[in-house]
């Protein structure tokens, strides 16, 4: 039987970033998750947006946390070693009812405490994006909207959570809370049972069917799916800035932005469904990205897409950024509604989550060794001739470019099946080093990244997943030669 001071369900952003805050204290910590990799549902299928909570509802819980996450990720992102581009937004109006609601907009920045948010003429507009819609009025000009790599943020959050004694658990459902005298007591998995002292429900996703074991499941949560495009580094017709629709009650709408990787990003679509499973694309879905997209920027390529994608946000019913407490289910805290700027906000609910286990009693003893530097994997094509030189005679294995699309290298594949929270999956190694992730999306990577991955684990290729079970790459051989499977 396992056991911890503190047991965090969700190794998304907010539970790798919780983690990471609690270690700086004495204690022991656990994060379990039902998916083999961190990066929970939402967090690695989102538009990778560091938001400064401009359009947030003033006055909620939200704004607060979202307003004070934002400046925490230059230093952050330093000490973690993860890609981050400062690169601002713009927010163009086209139609005349779109230019009346500029005043409204910036005075809601206002209300959330985003003072550097900035009115510009059409002619400004133009001159920062040239490739903006001509009939653009004019607009409003959000300087701290950056963008970050949201993959190695997670993983980064978890490997510095592991560094300080953090440890995560997996591939492991929750099944059950045990509640004894009002107070959580422990947690059924498909591990067994793990006794807790304090359990954080930081499930994303699925937070109400695990606030649902403790009696506490007054919400629900529906996935509102977000169709995007990615196009090619070398598309015709780019952006310098995030360029973001006027938004709406439901949606921030669908926008088009550079990745800190060089890519254009197209999208999302909202749409509220059922099915927590559903991250199908859809023909529909995907028309829509393109009518909407082409009023902000007409000359957009999308011929150029080298692939698409679907993700999740966590849509809570009635709708709000919560992190509840209760008196009659003691040591238990639930985090819901954590949407869009979840990933924002990551950094912030840690410190929020870990002074509210505090203020219930949880021991805060410092830990002298907390070490906040987290080193990540080389990024070969990153470096100059020499450091790649002296690199290559350090390691060979670096020599050998695996991935040709994005430079990727057999020993950067390598070092990641082998760090603290190991890439055991073909996913895995894509978010952590972007091999599969270029023109060719793997076409000729593909074979050789599970050729790795088995030689590496010491199983077959014919055991290699692309990410959860039962998604075998390798089908089966037909003489003598492997074959792929169709996913």
């Amino acid at each position: 039987m396992l056991q911890t001071d503190v047991l965090i369900i969700g190794a998304g952003a907010v539970g790798c970033a919780i983690a990471r805050e609690l270690t700086k204290y004495q204690l022991q910590v656990l994060v379990v998750d039902k998916n083999e990799d961190v990066g929970g549902d939402a967090s690695k299928s989102n538009s990778a947006i560091i938001h400064t909570g401009y359009d947030a509802p003033p006055g909620t819980l939200e704004s607060q946390l979202v307003v004070a996450a934002n400046p925490m990720y230059e230093k952050l992102t330093q000490e973690l070693d993860v890609p981050y581009k400062k690169v601002g937004a713009i927010l163009p109006a086209i139609t005349d009812e779109q230019f009346e609601m500029l005043p409204a907009l910036k005075e809601k920045a206002f209300k959330n405490r985003v003072y550097d948010v900035e009115y510009l003429t059409g002619e400004q507009l133009l001159a920062m994006e040239p490739n903006l819609n001509p009939e653009v009025k004019a607009g409003l000009y959000i300087p701290r909207e950056n963008i970050i790599d949201p993959f190695l943020l997670v993983v980064a959050y978890a490997e510095n959570a592991h560094q300080n004694g953090a440890r995560f658990l997996l591939g492991t459902k929750v099944t059950g809370i045990r509640v004894e005298d009002g107070k959580v007591v422990a947690a059924q998995t498909t591990a067994g049972e793990i006794k807790a002292t304090y359990i954080v429900n930081a499930a994303g996703l699925y937070c109400d069917e695990i606030a649902a074991m403790v009696g506490k499941n007054d919400y629900y949560v529906n996935p509102r799916k977000g169709q995007f495009y990615i196009l090619d580094k070398n598309t015709s017709v780019k952006v310098n800035h995030i360029v973001l629709p006027i938004p709406t009650k439901v949606t921030k709408g669908k926008l088009m932005c550079p990745t800190v990787h060089g890519n254009m990003l197209v999208g999302p679509t909202a749409e509220d469904l059922e099915d927590k499973q559903d991250y199908s694309t859809t023909a529909e879905g995907l028309a829509s990205i393109e009518a909407d997209v082409r009023k902000l920027i007409p000359k957009v390529n999308l011929k150029d897409s080298i692939t698409q994608y679907c993700g999740l946000r966590p849509n809570r019913n009635p709708e709000g950024l919560r992190v509840d407490t209760y008196d009659d289910v003691k040591n238990y805290v639930n985090l819901s509604g954590v949407r869009s700027t979840g990933l924002t906000a990551s950094v912030s609910l840690g410190k929020y989550v870990a002074q509210t286990l505090i203020e219930m009693g949880m021991p805060a003893k410092f830990n002298p060794n907390f070490n906040p530097i987290r080193k990540g994997i080389p990024r070969f094509h990153e470096l100059s001739y020499e450091e790649k030189d002296a690199l290559i005679k350090q390691n060979p294995l670096y020599g050998k470019v695996i991935c040709r699309c994005e430079t990727i290298t057999e020993g950067e594949i390598v070092d990641a099946i082998h760090r603290p929270i190991p890439a055991r999956s073909v996913d895995a190694i894509k978010r952590r080093l972007r091999a599969g992730m270029g023109r060719c999306q793997g076409g000729f990577c593909g074979p050789r990244v599970i050729e790795i991955l088995a030689r590496e684990l010491g199983v077959s290729t014919q055991e290699i997943l692309k990410n959860q079970p039962g998604s075998y790459m390798i089908a089966g051989q037909v003489r003598g030669e492997r074959v792929m499977a169709n996913v």
